[in-house]
């Protein structure tokens, strides 16, 4: 029984990771012909659908504004909304394998700022997942020697919001609902993204709209399926898996896109990725307790937060 439930928890975490990949490439599809603030907010209306599955036992609709926290609420309010916008930016403007590589700097963030704002001891394995991280960032950018865009600003912005997401989850405490985590981030994204896209609204065409929702409606699967995922197995199972978004993110790059890796970019990514999963080894949770499922931001690395007394 306890296999059966393992497997099942690791399929509904592929499945999940893959909806988010999906999503990535629908607003990819838009080529820029609509701006990042009215793609973050039409996707994030889309991605309102994933509120009643999301809702559990007790929970009423006005619990997506109940906080035990309302400043830290509202900054995970804010900061999904402009880590949306940088990751719409990234997918406009780089590979899909590229703006992957660089959100995921996420566990480097987390671990730098759980120093920071939450007095957390680290040590030299977590610090060395930092350093291998950004020699990877060094390498797939090559400074000086290509030239870089709003989308690489953007894509290490998106890194930045999920690892915002997890600290402020991490300081609240378990007792946040799910439901008001996600509705925290949907709700910043409609509010905040849709203000900020009034100059230049227009009117999108029917693709523009199937894009659109492609883009919000396989994020909001992708959530719920992270957090049935996350009933089945532990979060330390699924936060390796998320990495599989790097394989659809080649594919969709091929196959639909046309991009090209080469070589340095390669062995950045594999120095990026390399540093995310020798972060999720030391990954022991002594009483620090995970984000929940639909706590972070669009990308679904959400299961990646280092523990809070791991001095190796």
């Amino acid at each position: 029984m306890q296999k059966d439930q393992t497997v099942k928890g690791l399929i509904l975490a592929l499945a999940a990771f893959a909806a988010y990949a999906w999503s990535d490439a629908s607003v990819k599809l838009l080529h820029g012909t609509m701006s990042a603030y009215q793609a973050a907010s039409l996707g994030a209306v889309f991605g309102l659908i994933g509120l009643p599955f999301l809702m559990k036992s007790g929970d009423r609709w006005t619990d997506v504004f109940a906080t035990t926290n309302r400043p830290l609420w509202l900054l995970r309010f804010a900061s999904q909304a402009f880590g949306t916008i940088g990751s719409v930016t990234a997918f406009t403007h780089l590979s899909m394998a590229e703006a992957f590589a660089l959100i995921f700097l996420l566990p480097c963030f987390v671990t730098i700022m759980s120093v920071v704002f939450l007095k957390e001891k680290v040590g030299i394995n977590r610090w060395s997942a930092v350093v291998i991280g950004f020699i990877g960032v060094l390498i797939v950018l090559r400074p000086g020697f290509r030239e870089l865009s709003i989308g690489h600003v953007g894509a290490v912005f998106g890194g930045l919001s999920g690892a915002i997401s997890i600290v402020v989850f991490r300081a609240m405490g378990p007792s946040e609902k799910n439901i008001s985590l996600y509705g925290a981030g949907m709700l910043g994204t409609v509010l905040v993204c849709g203000l900020l896209a009034i100059p230049d609204m227009t009117v999108p065409s029917a693709t523009q709209w199937l894009y659109v929702a492609g883009y919000g409606i396989f994020a909001a699967v992708a959530a719920v399926f992270l957090m049935y995922a996350a009933a089945y197995v532990p979060a330390t199972a699924i936060g390796p898996i998320q990495y599989s978004q790097m394989l659809w993110a080649v594919l969709f790059g091929y196959l639909v896109f046309g991009d090209h890796i080469d070589l340095p970019m390669v062995v950045g990514i594999v120095l990026i990725c390399g540093s995310g999963l020798l972060t999720l080894r030391r990954e022991k949770v002594r009483g620090t307790p995970l984000p929940p499922a639909v706590a972070p931001n669009a990308q679904g690395a959400a299961m990646i937060a280092p523990e809070a007394d791991d001095k190796r």
